[in-house]
C-alpha cells in the first residue's frame, strides 16, 4: 500500500492533480490490475448475500416505495430491478435506487468499521445496474466491484466522518464512482471528475440515525450510489465538478471534517498491486446492527445458562454491557436517546438499540429478521422490564480493539454482566462474531448460500432460487447478454404494488 498525507490547501497553493486525494482514488481506479480468485470468490458471496437480504424485504413499504419510483422511469436495454425478472428494465440510476433500498432496508448484509463505519455491500447495487445497462460482462462487473470495496474501506480506515455528524454514505459516493470507472474503463480524468462531484452531492448529517430513525436509513445509500451514477455520466460527458473537493480551503475537510488544520494519512494500493479490501469486511448472521452481532452471540450463551438455572427474567437486578465507545453512543446508552427504550419504537430505531437487541436475544435464544421486531415482540411486558434494566459504558479496551489495526487484534463485542437480586453474577465477554473470519463459525460459501435459501423461503418458487445461486456463482463467466439474468424474479401476483400516487406514477 502506498500512504497519502491529506491536508487542507489554500486556493493560491494550486494544488497539483496528481497531489489530490481524488486523482490517487481515479488511479487506483484506472489501474487494470488482475482481480486475485479468492477477492473474485468473496465478490460471488456478496452478491449472493446482497440479493437474500433484498429479497427478504422485497415486499415491505420502503422498498415498495423506491421500486414504484423506478418503474415509472422505464428503458429498453436498462437495468433489472429486484423481484421483477428479466424483462422488466428501467434507468440504471433508478435501478440503483430501487435495488439499494432493498438491499439496506433490513440492515442484515455486510459490514466494515473502523475510523467509519460502512457497509460496502452497498456499492454493489449502482455498479451492477450501469454494468447491465452498459453491456458489461460478469468478468468487468467483479473488477468494478472489487474496485468499490477497495476505496470505501480504505476512505473508511482513514478519515472518520461520524465525530463530525456527516452520515457514512460521504464515502459511499466516491466509492461507487470509483467502482463505475474500473467497471467501463474510464480514463484516470474522468474517473477523478465523477469522484469529486459524487463526493460533493453526498454530504449529509448522521441525524438520519439518530432519534425517531426513519425510512431515510434504507434509502441513504442508494441515493449515494444514485447519485454516483449521476455524476459519473456527467464526467463522461466531458463536465468537471468542485476541485480540489477534498483539499480545498472550502472543501469538505475544511468545513465538515477536521477543518483546516486536518492532517489525514490515506493508504491505497500502488500500481499493480491487487485490491483485496473486501476480503477484510464481514457479513451479518443476524439482522441488526454489526456492533452487536457478537452481543447476540453472547446473550445466547448467557441466557441458555440463565434458562438452566431455572432462574426467571425477573430476578435479574441489572444488566452491564462493558463495550467500545461507538457501541455505547451509538447504539447503547450513551447515545443519550429515550427511543432506544420505547417500546412502540420503528424497527429502524430497534435495531439500533443494545439494549433491546441483547433483551431478546437473552429471552430467545435466537434472531429473526421478522419476528424479533415485530410490535408484539418489542411490547412483551417481561421483554420491556428486562430492556429497561440494561445499560451500557465505554470500556477503553474495547474502544483499543476496536481501532486496533491488527485483523487479529481488531473487535467489535464486550462483555456482559448480569447482576441478580440475591446478590450473585453471571458474565461473559465474546470478542468477535461466531460467524467473523476469526470467529467460532467463520462464514464460507455454503453459509451465504443457507442465508439466501432462509430468507427467500416462501417468497421464491424453489427453481428460482437455484436458477439464482447457479447464475450468481458463474459471475465471472457471465457475458455481457446473461447478466440481465443476476435478478430474481417472484412470482405472479405476489409482488406489491404501492397504493399511493406520488410525482413519477401520477396518472397521465
Amino acid at each position: 500500500m502506498r500512504h497519502y498525507d491529506i491536508t487542507v490547501h489554500p486556493e493560491s497553493d494550486r494544488l497539483a492533480r496528481n497531489a489530490q486525494l481524488a486523482w490517487q482514488i481515479a488511479e487506483v481506479a484506472a489501474d487494470p490490475v488482475a482481480i486475485v480468485p479468492d477477492v473474485t470468490e468473496m465478490i460471488i458471496n456478496r452478491v449472493i448475500d446482497n440479493a437474500s437480504v433484498a429479497i427478504a424485504s422485497v415486499n415491505r413499504h420502503t422498498v415498495v416505495s423506491a421500486r414504484a419510483e423506478a418503474l415509472a422511469h422505464a428503458r429498453p436495454g436498462g437495468a433489472t430491478l429486484f423481484g421483477c425478472g428479466p424483462d422488466v428494465r428501467v434507468h440504471a440510476e433508478w435501478a440503483a435506487w430501487a435495488n439499494g433500498t432493498a438491499v439496506r432496508e433490513l440492515d442484515y448484509h455486510d459490514t466494515f468499521l473502523a475510523a467509519e463505519y460502512s457497509h460496502p455491500g452497498d456499492n454493489i447495487p449502482a455498479i451492477l445496474a450501469v454494468a447491465q445497462q452498459c453491456g458489461r460482462s460478469g468478468a468487468e462487473l467483479v473488477r468494478g466491484i472489487a474496485t468499490g470495496y477497495e476505496i470505501q474501506i480504505d476512505l473508511v480506515r482513514a478519515i472518520c466522518l461520524h465525530k463530525h455528524k456527516i452520515d457514512h454514505v460521504a464515502h459511499l459516493g466516491p466509492s461507487v464512482a470509483a467502482g463505475i470507472g474500473t467497471l467501463l474503463g474510464l480514463p484516470t480524468e474522468t474517473i477523478y471528475q465523477s469522484i469529486q462531484h459524487a463526493l460533493h452531492v453526498t454530504t449529509a448529517t448522521r441525524q438520519s440515525r439518530k432519534g425517531e430513525i426513519s425510512s431515510w436509513k434504507a434509502y441513504a445509500p442508494s441515493h449515494a450510489g444514485k447519485m454516483a451514477v449521476e455524476a459519473v455520466d456527467r464526467a463522461m460527458l466531458g463536465e468537471t465538478s468542485p476541485s480540489p473537493i477534498y483539499e480545498g480551503e472550502d472543501g469538505v475537510i475544511a468545513w465538515m471534517l477536521d477543518g483546516k488544520d486536518a492532517h489525514y494519512r490515506v493508504a491505497l494500493p500502488e500500481a499493480g498491486e491487487a485490491k483485496r479490501a473486501i476480503l477484510d469486511s464481514y457479513t451479518k448472521e443476524h439482522s441488526a446492527e454489526y456492533q452487536s452481532q457478537a452481543l447476540i452471540d453472547l446473550a445466547f450463551r448467557l441466557g441458555a445458562e440463565v434458562k438452566a438455572s431455572g432462574r426467571s427474567w425477573d430476578d435479574v437486578k441489572d444488566i452491564l454491557i462493558e463495550t467500545s465507545h461507538h457501541t455505547h453512543y451509538v447504539i447503547g446508552t450513551g447515545s443519550n436517546d429515550p427511543q432506544k427504550f420505547d417500546p412502540t419504537a420503528s424497527r429502524e430505531t430497534l435495531d439500533h438499540s443494545i439494549m433491546y437487541i441483547v433483551a431478546v436475544a437473552l429471552q430467545d435464544g435466537a434472531w429473526h429478521h421478522v419476528r424479533s421486531y415485530l410490535p408484539e415482540r418489542a411490547q412483551r411486558e417481561d421483554t420491556v422490564r428486562l430492556w429497561r434494566k440494561i445499560h451500557t459504558v465505554e470500556d477503553p479496551k474495547w474502544t483499543a480493539r476496536y481501532h486496533a489495526d491488527d485483523p487479529a487484534v481488531k473487535a467489535f463485542g464486550g462483555r456482559i454482566t448480569i447482576a441478580f437480586n440475591d446478590g450473585t453474577k453471571l458474565d461473559g465477554e465474546l470478542a468477535v462474531a461466531n460467524a467473523h473470519p476469526l470467529g467460532a463459525t467463520p462464514w464460507t460459501r455454503p453459509d451465504y448460500i443457507r442465508k439466501f435459501r432462509v430468507l427467500t423461503e416462501g417468497i421464491l418458487l424453489p427453481a428460482e432460487i437455484e436458477r439464482f445461486l447457479d447464475v450468481a456463482q458463474r459471475l465471472p463467466a457471465l457475458r455481457a447478454d446473461e447478466l440481465r439474468h443476476l435478478e430474481i424474479t417472484l412470482p405472479p401476483q405476489s409482488l406489491r404494488a404501492t397504493d399511493k400516487t406520488g410525482i413519477f406514477n401520477f396518472p397521465a
